[in-house]
C-alpha cells in the first residue's frame, strides 16, 4: 500500500481524513453533541469484521505516513538547521574577513591620512615660515620706508623751521633798523651839511653786510668770529648814537627802545647765525651733553669696579702664590735640610733675597748629584725594577743579566787572539803590557760588584 507524499512543490500535503474512521473516534478540540435519535433506516446486513481489518489497515496506514511525514520533516528541519549553520558561519566568517579587512583598509587610510596631514603640516609650516619671511621683509622694507619719510619728513620740517627762522630774524632786523634809523638821522642831521644823513644808512648798512660775511663765512666753513665781532662793534655805535641822542632830544622811552632797537635786530641775527654753526659743527644740545656725561660716569665708574676687582683678584692670587711659595719652601727645608742649607748660601753668595728655583737647582744638584726629583736610591732603585722586568720579559734570571751586563772589557784589554794558520803559537803575555786601571774606575768597579752581589742576594 503507497502513501502520499508529505509534501508537494515545497508545500506540506494535506492527509485525507477517513471520514468513516474520524466518526468513531470523538474530537479533542471540540465536543460532540449527541446526535438526535432519528429513526434507523433499514439497512442491508454488513460484515463487522471485514470492516474492522478495513479500519485497521487505513490506521497502519495513516501512522506509517505521518512517521514518514515526521521523520521527513525532521531530516528537513535538520538540513535547513545545518545550512543555517553554514550559513551564518560564512556570515560569520566573511564578516570578520571584512572586519580585518576594514581594520586594515581603516589603519593604511589612517597612515594615508596621517602622512598627508604631516605632509600639509609640513607644507603649511614651509608656507608659514615663507609668508613670516616675506612679511618681516615686508615689514623691514616698510619700516625702512617709514623711517625714510620720518627723516625726510623731520629733515623738511628742519629746513622749513630754518627757512621760516632767517626770514622772521631778516623781518626783525628790517623792523629794528627802521625803528632805530630815524633818532639816528635826527643825530647826523645838520642844515649847513644835509649829507651826513648817510651815516646813518651807512652805519646800518655796514652791519648788514658785515653780518652776511658772517653768513657767508659760516656757508663756507672759515672763521667767522671777527665778522661777528665787528658786526656787534658797529650795532654797539648805533645803539650808543641812539642813546645818547635820544636822551637829549627826545625822552628816555625813545632814547632806551631805540638803542634796544639797535642791539636786537643784529643780536637776533646772530642767533640765527649761531644755531647754523653749531648744527654745521655737530655740537651737541645741553641734554645730549648730560646723556653723555652721565654715560661717561657710569663708564668710569664700571671701569673703576673692574679695576677693583682685578686688584683684588690680583692680590688674592699674589697671596695665595706667597702661602704656597713659603709652604714650599718649608717643606723644602723640612725634607731636604742640607740642600736648603746650600741653597741658603747660595742665594746669600749670588744676591738672591729667596731662594728662587735656580739656586734650589744649583744647590741640588752639589749636594745630591742629580737633578731635582732625582736621588742615588732612586736611580738605583729604578735600574733593579728594569732588571726584574727584562728578566720577566726574557725569562732570564736576574743574577744572568747583571752579570751579563758586567761582564764588560775595557779598551785597553786586548782580545785573547785565536789560532791562525798562519799563527801557530798565540804570543806570550808579558807582565805590566796593559796600563792599570785607574783608581776611580777601580772604585766604580767595586760599587757595580757590589750592587750586583746585592741584587743577587735579593733574588736568593
Amino acid at each position: 500500500m503507497t502513501t502520499s507524499p508529505p509534501q508537494v512543490n515545497g508545500h506540506r500535503r494535506r492527509i485525507p481524513v477517513i471520514t468513516e474512521w474520524q466518526t468513531l473516534l470523538p474530537s479533542a478540540e471540540e465536543p460532540v453533541a449527541a446526535p438526535t435519535p432519528e429513526p434507523e433506516p433499514t439497512v442491508p446486513a454488513v460484515d463487522l469484521v471485514a470492516q474492522a481489518e478495513a479500519d485497521a489497515i487505513r490506521t497502519k496506514a495513516f501512522a506509517d505516513a505521518e512517521e514518514q511525514r515526521t521523520r521527513a520533516e525532521a531530516e528537513a528541519e535538520a538540513l535547513r538547521i545545518k545550512a543555517e549553520g553554514e550559513a551564518k558561519a560564512a556570515e560569520i566568517k566573511a564578516a570578520e574577513e571584512a572586519r580585518k579587512l576594514k581594520l586594515a583598509n581603516d589603519k593604511a587610510q589612517a597612515r594615508a591620512i596621517e602622512e598627508q596631514a604631516a605632509r600639509d603640516a609640513r607644507i603649511a609650516e614651509a608656507n608659514r615660515k615663507r609668508a613670516e619671511a616675506e612679511r618681516a621683509q615686508l615689514d623691514d622694507e616698510r619700516a625702512h620706508r617709514e623711517q625714510q619719510q620720518n627723516a625726510a619728513a623731520a629733515e623738511a620740517d628742519v629746513a622749513k623751521a630754518a627757512t621760516t627762522w632767517r626770514k622772521y630774524a631778516i623781518a626783525f632786523y628790517a623792523v629794528c633798523a627802521i625803528v632805530a634809523l630815524p633818532v639816528q638821522i635826527a643825530a647826523f642831521w645838520d642844515e649847513d651839511a644835509p649829507w651826513l644823513v648817510i651815516a646813518p644808512l651807512m652805519l646800518e648798512g655796514a652791519a648788514l653786510v658785515v653780518t652776511k660775511g658772517a653768513a657767508a663765512a659760516v656757508a663756507a666753513n672759515r672763521p667767522h668770529w671777527h665778522y661777528r665781532t665787528v658786526a656787534w662793534m658797529f650795532a654797539f655805535i648805533a645803539a650808543g648814537i641812539n642813546l645818547v641822542h635820544g636822551l637829549d632830544a627826545f625822552d628816555p622811552a625813545t632814547a632806551i627802545g631805540t638803542a634796544f632797537a639797535s642791539l636786537a635786530g643784529p643780536g637776533v641775527w646772530d642767533l640765527h647765525e649761531h644755531g647754523r654753526i653749531r648744527r654745521r659743527d655737530g655740537v651737541l644740545t645741553r641734554r645730549q651733553r648730560k646723556a653723555q656725561a652721565a654715560a661717561a660716569k657710569a663708564d668710569l665708574k664700571q671701569k673703576a669696579a673692574e679695576e677693583k676687582r682685578k686688584a683684588s683678584e690680583k692680590e688674592a692670587a699674589e697671596e695665595a702664590a706667597r702661602e704656597a711659595a713659603e709652604a714650599l719652601a718649608n717643606s723644602r727645608a723640612e725634607e731636604f735640610p742640607e740642600v736648603w742649607d746650600e741653597a741658603e748660601k747660595i742665594a746669600a753668595a749670588v744676591g738672591e733675597i729667596t731662594v728662587t728655583e735656580a739656586v734650589w737647582k744649583r744647590a741640588y744638584r752639589n749636594i745630591q748629584g742629580t737633578e731635582p726629583g732625582e736621588s742615588i736610591e732612586s736611580i738605583t732603585a729604578r735600574r733593579k725594577a728594569e732588571a726584574r722586568v727584562a728578566a720577566a720579559l726574557s725569562g732570564t734570571p736576574v743574577a744572568t743579566l747583571s752579570k751579563n751586563k758586567n761582564a764588560q772589557r775595557v779598551i785597553q784589554v786586548k782580545a785573547p787572539a785565536q789560532r791562525s794558520s798562519y799563527r801557530p803559537t798565540p804570543p806570550r803575555r808579558k807582565p805590566n803590557d796593559t796600563p792599570k786601571f785607574h783608581p776611580v774606575a777601580r772604585a766604580l768597579a767595586a760599587d757595580a760588584k757590589r750592587q750586583s752581589n746585592a741584587s743577587t742576594e735579593e733574588q736568593k
